[in-house]
C-alpha cells in the first residue's frame, strides 16, 4: 500500500466525531476502551506482529543480468529472513467505519545467501561464488484498517485493507566481487522490497484471521458454579468515536443447564464514560439488573438457604441455653440439641446506590429440635434485614463486604405457644453478627474473577458508584501465571 493509499484512507475514514455514543440497546455489561487503553492495545497489537514478523524467510530470488567484459550473471538470493523490526512511531485512529493502524518510520534487518554463476564465451568454464549479504530497509510504512461487528453475539474481526511500503533499501555484502554489489542493488533491489512488502503484509492477514478466531471462541456462557451462569454475549455492534471503543453484552445471570434464547431489551441506558478524572484504560460498568437477576436465579435454585448447626456459643445451640428466653422449648424438650435453618422466604432486593450496593432481604429462621435421630420443626420466625455492600478490586477478582443495616422480627408460626421476640432478637442478632454475616463475606472475600483476554487483566483498579450502575474502572497489565 503506497502513503498516498493509506493517507486518503484515513481522510475518507475519519470525519471528526466530537460526541460520545454508547452501545446501550439492552446490554446489562458494557466495556469503554479510552484512548489510553485503545494505544496500549494498538503497542500490543504491534508487539505481537512484530514476533510473528521476526524470522519470517522470504522467497527465494533469481534474476539475470549482462556484466559488461563478464557475461551473463545468474544470481539466486536464498534464505532472505527478517532478523529485526524496530519501530519509529505508530498511531492509531478511531472513525465509525473502522480502525486504522499505522507504523511509519520502521526499519527493518534481514539476512540472506547469495550464489551465482557467470558463463561467457571467453570463459569457455563457468565461474561460481556464493557469500551471505545483510540488507537494512529503512523508511518502512504498514497500515491497517480494521472493522469489529457483532455477529450472532461474538465479535467479528475483519480486514478491511492493509499493506506494507518499503522506501530505502541497502546490502551489505560479506565477500563478492563489485560488480555483484552493483548487480543486486540493480537488479535485485525492487525485488527484495517487493518481497518484503508481500511478506509483511501476509503476516497482517494471517495476523488478523487468528485474532478473529480467539474472538469467536469466546464463550457466550460462563459458568459460575453448578448453579449460575453469566450470559456474556455481545448485545448490539461496537460503538466507535474518535475518543473510545465501546461494547456492551447481556450480562444477566441464568441457571447453567438454561439454553440462551435471543431476549428483548428495553432501551434508554445511558453511561459515561468518565473514571472520576483519572486516566484508565478501561471503564466495565454492571448495571444493577445483574445483581438482581443473580438473586433471582439462586433463589429459584434452592440455593438460598443455610443450616446452623455450630456456634461460637455451642450453647446456644441446645434448648437449655434458651430456658429462661423460652421456658416452654426447654419444658417439653430439655437438654436436647438444636439446629436452626436460614432461608430466604423471596428474591433478594437488590439496589445500587451512590456510595454502596443495598439488599433488603426477607428471611425464615426455623428452630430444630433434634430428638432421637429426629429433626423436630418447633417454631418459625420471619426476619426482614437491611444491609449494604461495598465492593473492591483484589488483585484480578472483584470482591465484597456485607454489612448489617436494621433487622425486624415477628413471629411466622409456633408450635410451643407463644415467644417473646424481643427476647429472642438478640440472639439472632448475635447469629446474624457471629454466623450469617461472616459466612457470606467469607465468600465474598475470595471474589469472582474478573475477565482476562490471553492473559491481560486489570491493574490500579477503583469502583465508582452510579445509579443505577455500579463501574469498574481500571489499566490493564500481563499476569503472572503460577
Amino acid at each position: 500500500m503506497a502513503p498516498f493509499n493509506l493517507f486518503f484512507l484515513l481522510h475518507l475514514l475519519f470525519i471528526p466525531t466530537t460526541y460520545y455514543i454508547q452501545p446501550y440497546d439492552g446490554g446489562f455489561i458494557s466495556g469503554v476502551i479510552s484512548n489510553k487503553g485503545i494505544d496500549f492495545a494498538k503497542d500490543l497489537l504491534i508487539e505481537k506482529g512484530i514476533e510473528s514478523i521476526v524470522l519470517l524467510n522470504l522467497p527465494e530470488i533469481e534474476n539475470s543480468a549482462q556484466v559488461p567484459l563478464v557475461g551473463k550473471a545468474k544470481v539466486v538470493l536464498s534464505h532472505i529472513t527478517i532478523k529485526d523490526i524496530q519501530v519509529n512511531s505508530s498511531s492509531v485512529m478511531i472513525g465509525e467505519s473502522g480502525i486504522v493502524v499505522v507504523v511509519s518510520g520502521a526499519t527493518a534487518h534481514l539476512s540472506m545467501k547469495w550464489n551465482y554463476t557467470v558463463s561467457s564465451w571467453l570463459i569457455p568454464i563457468g565461474i561460481s561464488d556464493s557469500g551471505t549479504a545483510s540488507i537494512k530497509v529503512k523508511g518502512m510504512q504498514v497500515g491497517l484498517t480494521l472493522s469489529l461487528k457483532n455477529k450472532e453475539g461474538r465479535l467479528k474481526l475483519s480486514l478491511l485493507d492493509h499493506g506494507c511500503y518499503v522506501g530505502d533499501l541497502s546490502i551489505k555484502l560479506d565477500g563478492g566481487a563489485a560488480w555483484l554489489y552493483q548487480l543486486l542493488v540493480d537488479a535485485f533491489e525492487e525485488n527484495i522490497a517487493s518481497s518484503v512488502e508481500e511478506g509483511i503484509s501476509g503476516k497482517i492477514k494471517e495476523g488478523i484471521t487468528k485474532l478473529d478466531n480467539f474472538l469467536q471462541a469466546l464463550p457466550k456462557q460462563i459458568s459460575l458454579d453448578e448453579t449460575a451462569a453469566l450470559n456474556v454475549s455481545f448485545v448490539g455492534n461496537p460503538v466507535l468515536s474518535n475518543s473510545s471503543v465501546a461494547v456492551a453484552i447481556d450480562g444477566l445471570f441464568t441457571r447453567t443447564s438454561q439454553i440462551l434464547v435471543p431476549q428483548s431489551y428495553k432501551k434508554g441506558y445511558q453511561v459515561s464514560s468518565a473514571c472520576g478524572g483519572l486516566p484508565k484504560m478501561i471503564k466495565v460498568s454492571i448495571h444493577e439488573n445483574v445483581f438482581k437477576s443473580a438473586s433471582l436465579v439462586y433463589f429459584n435454585a434452592g440455593k438460598m438457604q443455610l443450616i446452623i448447626d455450630e456456634l461460637p456459643d455451642q450453647a446456644l445451640l441446645n434448648t437449655a441455653g434458651w430456658r429462661f428466653i423460652v421456658p416452654q422449648l426447654y419444658k417439653r424438650y430439655p437438654n436436647d440439641n438444636m439446629q436452626i435453618n436460614v432461608s430466604a422466604s423471596f428474591p433478594p432486593v437488590i439496589q445500587v446506590g451512590y456510595q454502596d450496593i443495598g439488599a433488603t432481604v426477607s428471611v425464615d429462621i426455623t428452630i430444630n429440635v433434634l430428638e432421637g435421630g429426629e429433626t423436630i420443626p418447633v417454631a418459625c420466625i420471619s426476619v426482614d434485614i437491611s444491609a449494604s455492600c461495598s465492593v473492591e478490586i483484589l488483585g484480578n477478582n472483584i470482591a465484597g463486604r456485607i454489612r448489617l443495616q436494621n433487622f425486624s422480627a415477628y413471629l411466622k408460626w409456633s408450635k410451643i405457644g407463644k415467644l417473646r421476640i424481643h427476647l429472642i432478637q438478640s440472639l439472632v442478632s448475635s447469629a446474624l453478627k457471629t454466623v450469617v454475616l461472616p459466612y457470606l463475606n467469607r465468600q465474598l472475600k475470595s471474589g469472582y474473577p474478573l475477565p482476562t483476554i490471553d492473559d491481560y487483566g486489570f491493574q490500579n483498579s477503583i469502583v465508582l458508584y452510579n445509579y443505577p450502575w455500579i463501574s469498574v474502572c481500571s489499566d490493564a497489565s500481563f499476569i503472572e501465571q503460577d
